[in-house]
């Protein structure tokens, strides 16, 4: 894919798992989890001996979201989340 396919593919990605992980940001922000989404997904389904991103197709779709909401949720667990503690009364 062409750099300007992979922006788009990875600004998609972003939104998908944006919605889907509770991740919120601008453009930008969605892209890069997307990009970096859709090779951190690539690499976990390498390690299960699949293949990963291949273009621009649903599967190749599927993992970069499924990459950008494993990156989400380690985003927030490093965070700490963003949840308020429950105080005591």
């Amino acid at each position: 894919m062409g750099i300007l396919a992979w922006i788009v593919f990875g600004f998609l990605a972003g939104v998908v798992a944006g919605f889907l992980a509770g991740g919120g940001g601008g453009i930008i922000y969605h892209i890069i989890v997307g990009i970096v989404g859709a090779l951190l997904g690539g690499f976990i389904m390498h390690l299960f001996g699949h293949t990963g991103v291949t273009g621009w197709n649903w599967r190749s779709f599927g993992v970069a979201v499924l990459g950008a909401v494993v990156l989400l949720i380690i985003l927030g667990l490093v965070r700490g989340g963003g949840r308020t503690r429950l105080r005591s009364r």
